[in-house]
This record gives structure tokens, C-alpha cells and sequence, in this order.
């Protein structure tokens, strides 16, 4: 069995490992967000009594509607990120192999951008429901410094661009390599 020349290669070994932990803590963020989803709804009486015995407020109200809707939006964030490392661990794992250009890596990588285009209008998607938090958030104290950026992110946009272009360059290539392997 020969070793490919990218089997000792450290930036792919990096990228192997990153991926990895990333991908994990996607899982466990998705854990979190699933147990906190559940712990509000069945304990929301709960919490609203501690919230009035706290801040002495009887007129506090927690704003279940917009905290399920950011939760249940970084939820669908979360999942996408985890599926997305996933993609690119098997793309690293193809070029670790010798073997890059094939027509499931040009797939991958059309999926991952179409799921960081999703992630891009998720995070538009949390901005009205961040934005009615915002006011019960301030009941605590005027010093609350919050701030809700939902706005244009051109490095998110600029990845989503590139994913869709290196999916057709793979796509290219795969081709190419076909076309050649035919004529060999």
C-alpha cells in the first residue's frame, strides 16, 4: 500500500482535527438548544415566578414567543453548521486520499453554500425576535448594553460566492478527469 503525498501533510491533518471539534460543538450546541427549548416549555410557569419573586415586578412577563424564535433559529443554525464541517471533513478527507476531483466533492460543496446562504437569512430571520428580547432585557437595568447586528455580512456573503464557484471548478475538474481517464 502506498502512501499519497498529501498523507503527511500537517495543514490537512489541522483541517481533519478542526473540523472535527468544530462539528462536535455543533452537536453539543444543538444539545443545549434542544435541552434549554424543552426546559422553557415545561417550566415556563416556573420561570415566570422566579422572574416576579426576583425583580419583584408582577407585571414582568418572559417573552416566550420572540426566546422560543431565537432558540429555535439558532437551533436551525447550529444543525446547519454541523452538517456543513461535516462536508468539508469529507472534502479534506478526499484531497488526504490523493483523490479530490470527484463529482461528490463538487456536491458537498454546492450543498455548503447553499447551507451558509441559509445561515446568512437565518441570522435575518433571529433579528425580530432578538429585537423584542432587546426591551425585556433592558427591565434589568439601563445599563444594559445590548446590541442586535443583523445586518449585510459581505464575509458571509463573499463564502457563500466562493463555495458555489469551487463547486463548479470541482464539477470542472471531475469532468475533465473522466474525459481523460476515457481517452487513456
Amino acid at each position: 500500500m502506498t502512501k499519497s503525498p498529501t498523507s503527511n501533510d500537517l495543514l490537512l491533518l489541522a483541517g481533519k482535527v478542526v473540523t472535527f471539534i468544530l462539528q462536535a460543538a455543533m452537536g453539543f450546541g444543538a444539545a443545549v438548544l434542544v435541552f434549554v427549548i424543552g426546559a422553557m416549555a415545561f417550566s415556563h410557569d416556573t420561570i415566570q415566578d422566579q422572574l416576579i419573586a426576583e425583580t419583584g415586578r408582577s407585571d414582568l412577563v418572559l417573552p416566550l414567543f420572540p426566546s422560543f424564535g431565537v432558540l429555535l433559529v439558532g437551533l436551525a443554525i447550529v444543525a446547519s453548521l454541523f452538517v456543513f464541517f461535516g462536508r468539508l471533513r469529507a472534502i479534506i478527507n478526499t484531497v488526504s486520499e490523493g483523490d479530490p476531483f470527484v463529482p461528490v466533492n463538487a456536491e458537498r460543496l454546492s450543498l455548503m453554500a447553499w447551507l451558509m446562504l441559509g445561515v446568512q437569512l437565518l441570522v435575518w430571520a433571529a433579528v425580530p425576535f432578538a429585537l423584542q428580547l432587546v426591551d425585556f432585557v433592558r427591565v434589568f437595568g439601563e445599563d444594559s448594553d445590548v446590541k442586535i447586528d443583523g445586518g449585510f455580512d459581505l464575509s458571509g456573503t463573499l463564502l457563500v460566492i466562493i463555495l458555489f464557484i469551487l463547486a463548479r471548478v470541482f464539477r470542472h475538474g471531475a469532468a475533465m478527469r473522466e474525459d481523460l481517464e476515457g481517452t487513456v
